[in-house]
């Protein structure tokens, strides 16, 4: 068991800050992307799905 926590343990840290930073960035732009494509969708669907998930999270929209 101590070899798994250890491999474990050394594939976590072999992680360097700029893929953690690529990463970071590319899921703030998917998310900035997804908000955006949401909000102005000409897709009544998409637009209410998006609209009633802010309320369920009680998140103010208007």
């Amino acid at each position: 068991m101590s070899t798994i926590s250890s491999t474990a343990r050394t594939a976590s840290s072999s992680t360097t800050l700029s893929q953690r930073l690529s990463a970071a960035i590319f899921a703030s732009i998917l998310g900035a992307g997804l908000v955006y494509f949401a909000g102005f969708s000409h897709i009544e669907a998409v637009h209410n799905a998006a609209h009633d998930t802010r309320h369920s999270a009680a998140f103010p929209c208007h």
